[in-house]
């Protein structure tokens, strides 16, 4: 901190966005229930819009509207597709491995900041910071080291 702003003021802003963050999305919940057309409960086929009068339409006249549609083309077979879990296995490794960089990442902005003249991080809390990341990232490359070597033997 710069000493100009103190604790609850660093709070104060954290709550405010967490307000904002909150209160944008209801908003926007808010405003396409609101506007959205509503389905007349006496003629489910038939949607009105409360907002704008005499707007209706009736679904009934779209044949296809309960069929599946994929890209303007007719589907070719059951929409169904069996995945095996395995291939989440990528995604999952992959995603380790993005928290892992970030984390080594700031390590080498804490390190770089040790080594330059006029750093507030000594060269020991740096070292200290390094071993630190270098702990966590072999620990996270002996779990992928384990998944791979089950070589497709992994069912959930």
């Amino acid at each position: 901190m710069s000493g100009l702003e103190s604790v609850p003021s660093a709070y104060l802003s954290i709550g405010f966005l967490t307000v904002v963050g909150i209160i944008m999305p209801l908003t926007n919940f808010l405003i396409t229930w609101v506007v959205r057309p509503k389905v007349d409960p006496a003629r489910p086929h038939i949607t009105r819009s409360y907002l704008l009068e005499g707007y209706e339409r009736d679904h009934s006249l779209y044949p296809r509207r309960l069929t599946t549609f994929e890209c303007g083309s007719e589907p070719v077979g059951e929409a169904m597709i069996q995945f095996h879990f395995q291939y989440y296995w990528y995604a999952i490794i992959f995603l380790v491995f993005d928290v892992a960089f970030m984390f080594l990442v700031l390590g080498g902005m804490v390190t770089a900041d040790a080594t330059t003249e006029g750093g507030t991080t000594t060269v020991a809390e740096a070292e200290s910071a390094l071993l630190t990341l270098g702990l966590f990232f072999a620990i996270m490359s002996l779990g992928v080291w384990y998944v791979f070597r089950k070589r497709g033997r992994i069912y959930i």
